[in-house]
């Protein structure tokens, strides 16, 4: 008998540094390409940090329709918006092939800044011998806004775009909590499913840490400083790595009831087997446990009523900082022991709340294909990260369930399983 609860992916969208598609993006993966380099989207010379993960050659008139909607459109919506598009295409779905108020949209998200360059003039109007007036803001500066400027910004357009341009009239929701929103999403769009409230979620998330304006906002403290030899930076668990490397990108998935995809004949990749979300408290300044990552792996092990035995690779968060690899290795070695681990970020950095979801479509192709990519620059062993890093070459081994984990420095963690269908 059919499992009406079972909850499948059929479609993977990725817009990433290492590749645009499902395809490049997996070859990347495979051929351990490096997606991170000196920054060319704006001139970083007199900045501290002078690199990042950077996605190359991107055309949204390709993937955005209709076109118009660029006119409303930041970057990261409309590389979240062609992720999506991807995901659907490669699910065999298009606008009407899903009854409308059974398809719904839930994409994490994070604040969209101005691009500082877009402001020149307006910031010039309101200037006079290099000092800013706040008081002549609503009579020089307003008017020279783009009457449509806010729109470019908010963060649940990317939702909300996808949801006119597939006629989602179906649950719609964006979360907005940090680096875990993606797998949050997923989540949501699961339980959404269980439900039986929707036949199919596009779920996913998109982010970015290389905007120019929330770099300069940001401190470097934790940021790796290797200016010289960008292509290295990134060594999540490593002995010798010295940060985190900021990026940006946005990954999708199309969620599926398996009766409704089994009647329409889709490509299965994986079940999502089980998820959970959990929280630890955690106090600005002080350092934390990591009892929220333990807690939404046990659970969702229980959920999927697998045991680590089971699991044959972990997608871990692996920011590449001191602390936070220290903290995530030790729950992981508690949790699941030597289970054979890799860190994507190694690949392309830190993409803000699109990492969970640009990931997770990694780990579900390394279901599909029997083969979990090597974590790329691990050529010393951390005794303080005692996890099996995957290294050198990639793992060929059966592939029958894998754990995907992200967390956010604000306390919020979540697991997802997936398992091969």
């Amino acid at each position: 008998m059919v499992d009406e609860t079972e909850i499948v992916i059929t479609g993977i969208g990725v817009v990433s540094p290492i590749g645009i598609g499902k395809t490049p993006f997996w070859n990347s993966l495979q051929e351990s390409r490096n997606g991170v380099m000196t920054i060319e989207a704006y001139d970083p010379s007199a900045l501290p940090i002078r690199f990042g993960g950077e996605i190359q050659d991107f055309d949204p008139k390709a993937h955005v329709k209709p076109r118009k909607s660029l006119k409303v459109m930041c970057r990261e919506i409309q590389t979240g918006f062609s992720a999506g598009a991807l995901a659907m295409t490669d699910a065999g779905l298009e606008h009407g092939s899903v009854e409308p108020d059974r398809l719904g949209v839930v994409f994490g998200s994070e604040l969209f800044y101005t691009d500082p360059r877009d402001m020149r003039t307006v910031y010039a109007a309101c200037t006079e011998n290099q000092e800013f007036d706040m008081d002549v803001w609503g009579s020089k500066g307003m008017h020279r806004l783009y009457p449509l400027w806010m729109l470019m910004y908010l963060p649940n357009m990317v939702a909300c775009h996808l949801g006119i341009a597939y006629d989602g009239r179906g649950h719609n929701n964006t979360i907005t909590v940090g680096d875990v929103s993606s797998l949050h999403a997923v989540i949501e769009a699961a339980e959404i499913l269980r439900r039986h409230d929707a036949d199919v979620m596009l779920a996913g998330g998109v982010g970015t840490r290389l905007n120019l304006t929330s770099t300069l906002y940001r401190s470097t403290a934790n940021l790796s400083h290797r200016n010289d030899e960008p292509a290295a930076a990134s060594r999540p668990f490593e002995r010798d790595r010295d940060g985190m490397v900021n990026g940006e990108g946005a990954g999708a998935l199309v969620l599926e009831t398996k009766s409704h995809a089994e009647r329409r004949g889709a490509t299965i990749y994986a079940s999502i087997a089980g998820w959970n979300c959990s929280f630890e408290p955690v106090v600005p300044g002080q350092s934390f446990e990591g009892t929220g990552i333990g807690s939404s792996i046990h659970h969702s092990l229980r959920h999927a009523k697998l045991t680590a035995n089971d699991i044959g690779h972990i997608n871990a968060q692996g920011n590449g900082t001191l602390y936070g690899d220290q903290v995530e290795a030790r729950v992981i070695q508690e949790q699941l022991g030597d289970t054979p681990v890799t860190a994507m970020k190694s690949f392309f950095g830190n993409l803000g709340t699109g990492s969970g979801a640009v990931e997770l479509a990694g780990a579900v192709l390394s279901i599909e294909q029997d083969i979990v990519p090597a974590t790329r620059n691990y050529a010393n062993a951390d005794p303080e990260c005692p996890v099996h890093v995957i290294r050198d070459a990639p793992l060929h081994e059966k592939q029958n369930a894998a754990v995907v984990v992200s967390y956010s420095g604000t306390g919020q963690a979540a697991s997802v399983i997936l398992r091969k269908p």
